[in-house]
Order: structure tokens, then sequence, then C-alpha cells
């Protein structure tokens, strides 16, 4: 009798082994010794992860101003990391921190900021940065009236007055033109609109996707000029921005990498900036 028990066991041992992985407990995914579940992460309140970004912000990235709408790639992204991390969409904080603000050294209101931050080695000396999650090319847009709509090469360009946002990648871009005029420097692309509706400029860099909804959908005459040349040859990247020696750096960057390997961030593109499409190089 003790036979057919002692078979009965080692089938049950034998089932037990061979059940398929989604029936077995799983193991907390780690990164440089974190594990990046939601109940270990060092988040500012246990449960929920801030998010930081800027006001205003504006289309593609997110909107109608409204970064908890889950609209926009930029808000969609940051769920899509959340999510990535066991949050829910209701544990998703979000604090309004000014662009120049989130990359100073310090204590920081978020756990993780998320506003078109391209990765710089200068900027890194103040904070960390997640795995990229976006490739972005600089591009110079203008007004159909002004005389930069006629602009073709970067010799033309040399001679226009632009303007940029402080603090940003498009303003070390507008410099890399070389203009004979200093580049004006604006606290938001808001202002920097206005100023070229008005005449103060006669061209603005932006990003690409940002360039796109600008020129079809804000300016009335808008038109793109070209796409600035990179600096070093190294392909543009925007990343998450967070906490110098944060331990959630690597949590969040094997995120932004899970979803690029799932083709998350690929789908994301294509909802949010698939309109965007391509501008010539200025040469």
């Amino acid at each position: 009798m003790r036979a057919p028990a002692l078979i009965l066991a080692v089938t049950a041992l034998l089932a037990a082994a061979c059940a398929p992985a989604d029936q077995a407990t799983p193991t907390p995914t780690r990164v440089d010794g974190v594990a990046c579940t939601k109940d270990k992460l060092a988040t500012l309140t246990p449960g929920k992860i801030t998010f930081g970004t800027d006001q205003p912000v504006y289309q593609p990235w997110f909107v109608d101003d409204d970064p908890t709408n889950g609209k926009g790639f930029e808000s969609a992204v940051a769920y899509a990391v959340a999510e990535e991390l066991g949050y829910a969409k209701t544990d998703v904080v979000w604090t309004r921190v000014p662009f120049n603000a989130a990359i100073q050294p310090g204590k920081k209101s978020y756990d993780a900021d998320i506003n078109e931050f391209s990765i710089t080695d200068e900027r890194r000396q103040a904070v960390d940065f997640s795995a990229p999650y976006y490739d972005v090319d600089q591009v110079l847009i203008t007004l159909k009236s002004s005389k930069a709509a006629s602009v073709k090469t970067l010799a033309e360009v040399k001679k226009v007055k632009i303007g940029a946002q402080v603090g940003t990648t498009s303003f070390e871009a507008a410099k890399r033109l070389s203009p004979e005029q200093d580049v004006a420097v604006y606290n938001t692309n808001d202002d920097a609109k206005a100023a070229l509706r008005a005449g103060q400029i006669d061209a603005l860099v932006v990003d690409l996707p940002t360039a796109f909804y600008i020129t079809s959908a804000e300016l009335d005459d808008g038109q793109i000029v070209g796409q600035v040349p990179g600096g070093d040859g190294r392909p543009e990247q925007f990343g998450i921005v967070l906490d110098k020696g944060s331990p959630l750096t690597g949590c969040v960057s094997n995120a932004v990498e899970s979803l690029r390997s799932k083709g998350t961030l690929a789908k994301l593109e294509q909802e949010w900036l698939s309109s965007a499409g391509n501008a010539p190089e200025l040469k």
C-alpha cells in the first residue's frame, strides 16, 4: 500500500516542478541591489510615485496642460513607467516644477521628472537620468511673413535673429548656428512665440514634434525652416530626471528599457508623435 502512496507523492512533486512559471511566485526585479517593486521603492510618499513637470506643458508631450489625463507622449510614458513598477494610475502624483529648477542640485519635490530633458554630461553633474525614452531633433521655425521664411542654408541662418527657451538644448542648438546677433532667451516657449509674432525675433528653435504642433496649430502662418545640425554627432535623447544618486534611477531605467523591448515606446510614439514626420537638415 505504501508504494502507490510514494508514487503519488513523487508525481505531485514532479507536477509542481513542471508547473507553468506564471503559477509560481515571481522573483522581484532587482537593479543594483534595489527591489523594483512598489512596496520596496523609496519614494517620497510610500505606495505612490511623484512625477514632476513644468507649467505650462505643451502638446504633443501633454494635452490641455494636464499631465494627469495620460494624454500626450510624455504623460503616457510616465504612466507606462509607473505601471511597469507596479503603480496603478491612482498611485501617480504630479507636481509642477519649473524647467530649470528641476535640474538644479538640491532636495527634490519629485521622484522623477519628465519634461523633454535632453541627457547631457553637464546636467549629469547635478541629477541622474533614466535610460533614454526618445531620440529628438532640433528645428528652426518661423512665420511665412518673416525674412527667415526664405532661408535655405546655414550661411543665411546667421543673418536672422533667433530665439529659444532658457536652459534648454534648443537654446544650445540655436547657439550652434552662430548667428550674427546674440540668441534671444525666453523663460517659456509661449514667451518666445509671442516674440516671434511681434517681430522681435525672426525664428525660434524647438524640438521637432513641438515644431510641427506650433506651426500647424498655434501659428496661423507658421512654417518649419529646417533641422539644426547636431553638435557632436551623437543623437540627442530625452531621459527622465531623478535626484543625483537616487535609489530609483536603476529601476526607472529598467522600466524604460522594458517598455522599449515590448514595443510600448514605439506604439506611444506612433500614437502621439507620428504627425511630426521629418524636416530637411540645414546645410
